[in-house]
Formats: C-alpha cells, structure tokens, sequence
C-alpha cells in the first residue's frame, strides 16, 4: 500500500485528469492505468521479470531510465508556472482515448515497472509450486489495490476540482509536491540493487 499511495506517474496523471475533466473522466483514466498494469503482470509471470532481475547490467539500465524520467518530471513540474483560470482551455476527449492514454502512461511507468521487477519476486516461493500463478495472483492483488487507491485519488481531486482551477497558488504548490515526490522517487530508485 505504501507504493501505491506515494504518487507517481500514473497518480498525477489521473489527479490531472479529474481535476481538468471531472469524475467520470478521472475514474476511465483509473481503468486506464490499471490495464497498464495487467502488462506488467504479464510480463513477470512469463518469466520477463526474472530475466531483467538475472542480470545487473539490465537492472541498471531499467533503474537509471527510470531514475531519469522522474527526474525530468521533476524538474518539469518544479518550473512549470500555473496558467490562470481564464487562459485554461479544457478539450474534451473520447472515453477511450482517456482509457488508451492511461493504459500507455502505467505501460511506461517505471515505478510500476521497478516495482514489477525489483519487489514482486521476492513474495513469490518456489516451493510452494509453480511461480508464474503465483506471481498472477500477487498482480492481481496490487490491481485491486491499485484501483482502490489510485480511484480515492481520482474521487477526491475530482471534489476539489472548482478550487485547484481558481487557485493559482494551490496549483504550485501541487506542481512543487509533485516536483519533490518525483525526485524523492529518483533519490529512493538510486539506492536500489540489483
């Protein structure tokens, strides 16, 4: 649950999301993502996952890429600058766009994909049969759980919607926590072994 609640990726594109197009859309986003997720599932439980964590020099291009993406997000929402309310232009997009963009934003997500490849084996035991149901079950759970959080997130930002859009200042600071929770993960992924 810890990983799930620290916002990353998939978190501020789904706040964003409710926040600019309301619930509805918020919630397709949700669904969205955690299709994206099912991807990474897939990909442990057909032994993927396994052949990245085999080799260190796999670990470590798939850290690093992922310690660089956040840190431009970072850097990118620490300098971003809030337009006001009435320069705001809201485009209207299909539900399954909104679903397709989710889906492509946790795909690349590299949270989910260190997760995936760095934590998940280590709860899974060979001993207890074999590894690829076991590592569905454990996707499925963290779905489930991720639909759970990342839903809250979009319900809630959705409420506060009307105020973040009036607010210039509630929208820095959103872009200045996001800026230091995307470059606290960079900080946190650095420190991971292979």
């Amino acid at each position: 649950m810890a990983i799930l609640i620290v916002p990353g990726p998939a978190v501020v594109f789904i706040v964003t999301r409710s926040v600019t197009q309301g619930r509805a859309a918020g919630i397709v986003s949700v669904l969205g993502v955690h299709a994206g997720s099912l991807v990474h599932v897939a990909a442990a439980a057909l032994g993927l996952t396994a052949l990245l964590a085999a080799s260190a020099t796999a670990f470590t291009i798939v850290k690093f890429a992922g310690v660089a993406y956040l840190l431009y997000l970072g850097i990118r929402k620490l300098l971003s600058k809030p337009v006001p309310e009435e320069e705001m232009t809201i485009k209207e997009q299909s539900r399954r766009r909104m679903f397709g963009e989710g889906f492509v934003v946790n795909v690349l997500n590299p949270k989910t994909a260190i997760f995936f490849l760095a934590f998940l084996p280590n709860f899974v035991n060979p001993a207890a049969g074999p590894v690829a149901p076991q590592i569905m079950l454990l996707g499925a759970i963290w779905v489930v759980l991720g639909l759970a959080s990342d839903g809250t997130f979009a319900l809630a930002s959705s409420a506060l919607a009307g105020r973040l859009r009036r607010s210039l200042k509630a929208r820095r600071r959103l872009d200045v926590g996001s800026g230091v929770i995307y470059i606290g993960l960079a900080a946190v992924l650095t420190g991971e072994k292979a």
